[in-house]
C-alpha cells in the first residue's frame, strides 16, 4: 500500500498539516474552527495574492448563503489565534477588495519535519506582498470598555468603513501630508508633526465653506509611506495634497511645501522659504494663504480671497516649542502621554501666560486624562474647566476651547443645553474641526437623537475618514439606537484594523443583546487584561447573568465587589453588574454612588439598553431628571 505524504506549510513559527487539517506553533497544536482552518489555507495556498471576498466566501461557504459579517468574524478570529499584532502581520486587508496572505511560506511534503522543504512559487511582481514602511508606532491606549477616543492603527491598513463620500457641492477637499523631518534627528518629530498639525488648522479656518481638511488622525497614517497619490486621494476623498519637509537648526528654519493634484499628480504650486524661527507663525498664514489663492485660481475663481486670521501667535517662540511638544504627546493617547502634555502646556503658559491655545490643549489633556485613567473626575473636570475658559477669556473664537468645555459640562455637570451651544459654536468657528462634529454626534446620540447624531458622524468620517474612533463611535450609535446587527458589522470592521481597539470592545454588549453570549464571553477572555480590571468582571457578571449562569454571575460579582473593598472604582461599572443579574434595587444603589461621584458614565442613562428593566421605576426616572436627560 503506498505510503500517504502529508503537505505541510511552514510559516513564522506555525506549520500547518493540510492533510490531516492541524495547525501547529512550534509542536504544540493550535485549537482552530474548520471554517477558520479551510480559509487559512486558502490564505496560505494563494500567498501573496489579492483574493476577493466573493471568492472567499463561495470557497469557505460552498453551500450556504453567508452575509459578509461571517467573513469578517472568520478572519478577525483567525488573527487572534495567530496572534497577529501590529509588528507581525499575517492577513492584508486590502480595501473594498478582500485578502492577502503576507508572510513568506515553505511547503513542506513528508512527515512534518522537515523534508523537500521548498519554498512557495514566486508570484509576479505585481501580486508580491507590499513592504510595511508605512506602518505607524503601535497606540498603547488604557481605558477599558467605557471611554476611548482615538487610535493609530497600522498605516497601510484601510477598512471597508472609509468608502468616501463624494464632499459637498462646491466644496474642495485637500489633505496636509505629514512634513518630513530633515534634520536628521529622530527627537525632532514633534516638530515636523507639529507644523503638519498647525498646517491642518490654518487651511481648516480659512474658507471652510468651500475648502474642507482632512483631519490629522487621518493623514498621519501616510508618514513615511510611499502610497501613490492617487491612491491617497480615493482613500481620503481629496482633490489636492500638501507634500513638504522641514529643517531646522537652532536660529533658522526651512520649509518647503507643494500643491499637488490626485487625479494626475499634477505639481500646481511649489515654494521654499528660509525664515528664522521667530518667523514660524507668520510663515504659516503665508503658506496657507497662498495655497487656497492656487486652488481658488485652479478651479477658475479669480474673486479676491479674503485674508488668512492666524491664531494668536505666542509672545515668544519657545512658548510655541513647548505648545508643540504638548502636542505631540497629547496625540499619542496615553495617561503616561498626557500627564507629559501636561507639563508640557503648562511649561508654555509660564513662559507666554497669554497664550490661549496652550491653556486649550491643557484642558483637552484633563478632560481626556479623565477618563483614560479611569480616576475620580473630581480630579480633573474643574482643572479642566478653569484652563477652557481661560483659553476663551484669551481668544473667544478658539473652536478647540469651545469643544473642551462642551464636553466639561455634558458630562461632569450634565448642562445639556451649555454643550450643544458649545459644540455649535466651535463647529460655526471651524466646520472643518473633525473632533467637534464627532463629540457632538455623541452629545446628540446620548439625548437620543439617533438621525441627527448618525448625520453628525457621517461629517466627522469625511473629515477623519481613517479615523478608527470614529467609525467605533458611529457602531455606538448603532447599538443605542438598538441597531445591534449592524453596530457588530461596524465593530467588526474596526477590529480588523486593530484587534485590540478598546472602544469596538463594545460589541459585546451588543452580542448580549443579541444573545450570542458565548461570542460576548469569547471576546470578553481575548482581552483579559494581566492584573485585575473593574471592567473585566463587571462584564463577566453582566453576561454570565444575562445569560442565567448565575452561579458564575455571583462568583465575578463578588471579584468586583472585592477590587472595589481594597480600592474604590467607578460605581457604574458595579452597576452594569447588577443590572446583569437583575437586580433592580443594587443597580439603583450603585448608580446613585456613580451619581454622587459624577460618574461620566451616567451621561449613557437614557439610552443604555442594560437599564431598559429600569425604565419603568420612578427611581430611575428621578434619576434621568437629575441628569438633565429627557425622559
Amino acid at each position: 500500500m503506498p505510503s500517504v505524504v502529508s503537505r505541510f506549510y511552514e510559516f513564522g513559527e506555525f506549520s500547518l498539516d493540510a492533510q490531516n487539517r492541524v495547525l501547529r506553533r512550534g509542536k504544540d497544536p493550535v485549537p482552530i474552527t474548520p471554517k477558520g482552518f479551510d480559509l487559512l489555507l486558502l490564505l496560505i495556498q494563494q500567498t501573496g495574492q489579492v483574493i476577493t471576498k466573493d471568492e472567499l466566501m463561495r470557497a469557505v461557504w460552498p453551500d450556504s448563503f453567508v452575509e459578509e459579517s461571517n467573513l469578517t468574524q472568520t478572519v478577525f478570529m483567525l488573527r487572534k489565534t495567530l496572534r497577529e499584532t501590529q509588528e507581525q502581520r499575517y492577513i492584508l486587508t486590502i480595501q473594498g477588495r478582500g485578502y492577502r496572505f503576507v508572510p513568506d511560506v515553505k511547503m513542506v511534503s513528508g512527515n512534518g519535519h522537515g523534508e523537500l522543504r521548498t519554498p512557495m512559487p514566486d508570484l509576479p511582481s505585481e501580486v508580491q506582498p507590499t513592504s510595511d514602511k508605512a506602518k505607524l508606532p503601535r497606540s498603547l491606549i488604557l481605558l477599558g470598555t467605557a471611554l476611548v477616543l482615538i487610535a493609530a492603527p497600522a498605516g497601510w491598513f484601510k477598512w471597508s468603513y472609509t468608502k468616501t463620500s463624494p464632499p459637498p457641492s462646491g466644496r474642495v477637499m485637500l489633505a496636509v501630508l505629514p512634513f518630513q523631518n530633515l534634520t536628521g534627528d529622530a527627537s525632532q518629530e514633534y516638530f515636523s508633526d507639529g507644523l503638519t498639525e498647525e498646517m491642518i488648522t490654518q487651511l481648516g479656518n480659512l474658507e471652510p465653506q468651500h475648502l474642507g481638511v482632512i483631519a490629522r488622525t487621518s493623514v498621519m497614517h501616510y508618514k513615511s509611506s510611499q502610497t501613490p497619490l492617487d491612491q491617497v486621494g480615493r482613500e481620503l476623498g481629496v482633490q489636492y495634497v500638501i507634500e513638504g519637509s522641514v529643517r531646522r537648526d537652532s536660529n533658522d528654519i526651512r520649509v518647503t511645501a507643494q500643491l499637488i493634484q490626485t487625479k494626475d499628480q499634477t505639481h500646481v504650486w511649489a515654494r521654499l522659504y528660509d525664515r528664522e524661527l521667530k518667523g514660524l507663525l507668520q510663515l504659516q498664514g503665508e503658506i496657507a494663504q497662498e495655497i487656497a489663492d492656487e486652488i481658488r485660481v485652479t478651479l477658475g475663481d479669480h474673486k479676491s480671497p479674503a485674508a488668512v486670521q492666524p491664531a494668536p501667535a505666542p509672545q515668544n517662540y519657545a512658548a510655541y516649542d513647548l505648545y508643540l511638544k504638548g502636542q505631540y504627546f497629547f496625540n499619542k493617547r496615553t495617561v503616561e502621554s498626557f500627564e507629559e502634555a501636561i507639563g508640557y502646556f503648562q511649561q508654555a503658559i509660564a513662559k507666554d501666560p497669554n497664550y490661549a491655545r496652550a491653556y486649550s490643549g491643557l484642558a483637552d489633556s484633563y478632560v481626556l486624562i479623565a477618563g483614560y485613567s479611569m480616576r475620580p473626575p473630581t480630579e480633573f473636570m474643574p482643572k479642566a474647566r478653569a484652563a477652557a475658559l481661560k483659553a476663551l477669556e484669551l481668544d473667544q473664537n478658539l473652536p478647540e476651547a469651545h469643544t473642551a468645555l462642551a464636553l466639561i459640562v455634558q458630562n461632569y455637570d450634565w448642562d445639556w443645553q451649555t454643550a450643544e451651544r458649545e459644540f455649535r459654536r466651535a463647529i460655526e468657528l471651524n466646520p472643518n474641526y473633525a473632533t467637534a462634529h464627532q463629540w457632538y454626534a455623541e452629545h446628540l446620540m446620548w439625548q437620543g437623537r439617533f438621525d441627527e447624531a448618525l448625520q453628525e458622524s457621517e461629517r466627522a468620517r469625511q473629515l477623519d475618514p481613517l479615523s478608527l474612533i470614529i467609525a467605533a463611535d458611529n457602531g455606538a450609535i448603532l447599538y443605542y439606537s438598538r441597531q445591534y446587527h449592524r453596530a457588530i458589522a461596524k465593530w467588526r470592521s474596526v477590529l480588523e484594523m486593530d484587534p485590540n481597539f478598546p472602544r469596538a470592545g463594545l460589541i459585546r454588549f451588543a452580542y448580549v443583546e443579541k444573545g450570542m453570549f458565548n461570542e460576548a464571553l469569547v471576546d470578553v477572555e481575548a482581552h483579559r487584561p494581566k492584573e485585575n480590571a473593574p471592567w473585566y468582571w463587571s462584564n463577566l457578571a453582566d453576561i454570565y447573568g444575562r445569560s442565567g449562569q448565575k452561579v458564575e454571575a455571583q462568583r465575578a460579582l463578588d471579584e468586583l465587589l472585592q477590587l472595589n473593598r481594597r480600592k474604590p472604582i467607578d460605581p457604574h461599572a458595579i452597576a452594569i453588574a447588577y443590572a446583569g443579574l437583575g437586580d433592580k434595587d443594587q443597580a439603583l444603589n450603585w448608580l446613585e454612588k456613580a451619581y454622587e461621584r459624577h460618574s461620566m458614565e451616567l451621561t449613557s442613562l437614557k439610552v443604555n439598553p442594560e437599564y431598559d428593566f429600569l425604565r419603568s421605576d420612578p427611581r430611575f426616572q428621578d434619576l434621568l431628571h437629575r441628569v438633565g436627560l429627557p425622559q
